[in-house]
């Protein structure tokens, strides 16, 4: 820059100053907004959707025939109801929770009265005591032969797996754990 051009910006700065202007600037442009606003609704919809997957208990695949969940639920509260009548005779309160809880996986879950009392007693289960466990199972209201042809029905539905199979694990100490003769009433009337 020449001393002239450098004398010429000086006083263009002063004339500035004391006009109180400065030198124009273009805005900065905000970068991503569009963006931000799209990621936002995104993340909005997931949330919504999770919490109705949370609030309906997680839907699933569920195909079975609605009269037989109706039939299931029907069951379960006419056990539950039942369970609570003889749980209120001066029960410890322990022995009413296992009640409770051997009643739900009987009678929600198909389970047999073994697992159901290794349930109710695992230390990564509910822990209760052997005595409350042993309580629940001989006062809960269920139908292990039902319980084991449900089961049997979701091994040949689910798994596709043969009536000898289906008996095997219905009866197995890693399976389900049902008695011989509630593994073979299962089998039996897999097909009706």
């Amino acid at each position: 820059m020449t001393p002239e051009q450098f004398q010429q910006y000086q006083d263009f700065q002063r004339f500035q100053q004391a006009n109180g202007s400065t030198p124009t600037q273009q805005p900065k442009k905000k970068r991503g907004g569009c963006l931000k606003l799209i990621l936002g609704f995104l993340a909005l919809v997931v949330l919504v959707i999770i919490l109705a997957v949370a609030c309906t208990g997680g839907g699933g695949n569920d195909t079975s025939d609605t009269s037989d969940t109706n039939n299931t639920n029907e069951t379960s509260q006419s056990s539950a109801e039942s369970s609570e009548e003889a749980a209120d005779d001066g029960v410890p309160a322990e022995y009413k929770s296992a009640l409770n809880k051997a009643d739900s996986y009987a009678n929600g879950m198909d389970m047999s009265k073994a697992a159901v009392q290794d349930q109710l007693t695992s230390e990564y289960g509910e822990q209760f005591s052997p005595e409350a466990a042993q309580y629940a199972v001989d006062n809960v209201e269920a139908d292990w032969n039902a319980n084991a042809l449900a089961k049997a029905k979701s091994y040949q539905e689910d798994m596709d797996m043969s009536p000898s199979a289906i008996q095997d694990q219905l009866t197995s100490e890693y399976g389900e754990q049902f008695t011989a003769e509630e593994a073979a009433y299962a089998v039996e009337n897999l097909n009706q």
